[in-house]
């Protein structure tokens, strides 16, 4: 293992969506840490406004990478690659102690967001949070666990609380989340299954379509009720909105069977229902699903195993982190699926 530098030198988001660089010290891992070189990184939507307004901290939150350093009291070696979990979450808290890791009433950090992340050379975390894979997998393979298959994975995993006979799924928006939750359907529930997804950009249409999805277009003023008919249905089981937008999310809400659950993973804009029609009469739920828990990577792990070629097609362009400014503007210009910066 080579040896660690003093400081390097990282991206800094410095606003007006423009990316430059600085130079940064190599932190020291202290008690219960470990000290990352990070060797991949996904591009995430929600990175949009620190590209847009610029960033204190170095973005990143869907990092994985191999561990180079360890403070006192950890037992992960020098050497293993891992992914590391967004949320530093406590591990002593109400939710903590149930499994809900992704509803740590005690967060230390939100890696990339509050603490320093993955576009940058090295990474600190709390062993905890690191998640090892086999060393036959690549450092950006081991990202597909994250928001593609943990987020996408939790949201079907919440839907069938309420509803354990899904036989359909609607999806709005074919982004790298929307395509996670369709091949987690797919590996989860079945390849039978249909799972209709809409997006305004054809790209990411076709490669939903080759991901085994009903794409649906609804540019140009096409809705999905149109899209769903052509298909001859009306209505799914499961609606489970990717994009945060208020108009996707009451498309879907309307295109609902009796007994059927909205999920809503992508933040942003509100919905608007009715309560009589569109909750108690039909028997209707409306779900928050966030992020997944630590315990869910396991399951995870197993079907990337088994799933490995199917999943790597979400991933359709890599770049070093001397493209990064080119990689956000092609990322946020639509034509593509899951990005990954590589180190």
């Amino acid at each position: 293992m080579s040896s660690i530098p003093e400081s390097v030198v990282v991206p800094y988001f410095a606003g007006d969506s423009q990316i430059k660089s600085i130079t940064r010290p190599v932190p020291a891992p202290g008690p219960g840490q470990l000290l990352l070189q990070v060797k991949a990184n996904a591009l995430c939507g929600s990175e949009r406004p620190q590209f847009r307004d610029g960033s204190e901290v170095t973005p990143g939150h869907e990092a994985a990478g191999v561990v180079v350093a360890t403070g006192p009291g950890t037992s992960t070696p020098v050497g293993a690659t891992g992914a590391v979990f967004l949320m530093d979450f406590c591990g002593e808290c109400r939710s903590c102690k149930k499994g809900f890791t992704n509803q740590c009433l005690a967060k230390r950090a939100d890696m990339g967001f509050s603490h320093d992340g993955g576009y940058g050379v090295y990474e600190l975390i709390h062993e905890s949070i690191f998640f090892p894979v086999d060393p036959d997998y690549t450092a950006t393979e081991a990202t597909l666990l994250l928001d593609i298959m943990g987020t996408g994975g939790h949201s079907i995993r919440r839907a069938n609380l309420v509803h354990t006979d899904i036989e359909s799924i609607i999806v709005a928006g074919a982004g790298p989340i929307g395509l996670g939750v369709l091949a987690m359907a797919k590996i989860m529930l079945g390849q039978d299954i249909p799972v209709y997804i809409f997006d305004v950009v054809d790209y990411r249409l076709s490669l939903a379509e080759q991901l085994g999805g009903k794409p649906i277009s609804v540019a140009n003023g096409r809705t999905l009720e149109e899209g769903l008919k052509r298909y001859g249905v009306k209505e799914a089981d499961i609606a489970i909105d990717t994009t945060g937008k208020r108009a996707a999310r009451e498309a879907s809400l309307h295109a609902l069977a009796q007994r059927g659950s909205l999920m809503l993973v992508g933040h942003g804009e509100e919905l608007h229902l009715t309560v009589s029609p569109d909750m108690i009469a039909t028997e209707r739920a409306v779900l928050g699903s966030e992020y997944f828990a630590y315990s869910e990577l396991k399951a995870n792990a197993a079907y990337l195993a088994k799933h490995r070629s199917y999943l790597n097609q979400i991933i359709t362009h890599r770049f070093g982190v001397d493209e990064i400014q080119h990689a956000f503007e092609l990322f946020f210009a639509g034509d593509t699926g899951k990005v990954i910066i590589e180190q």
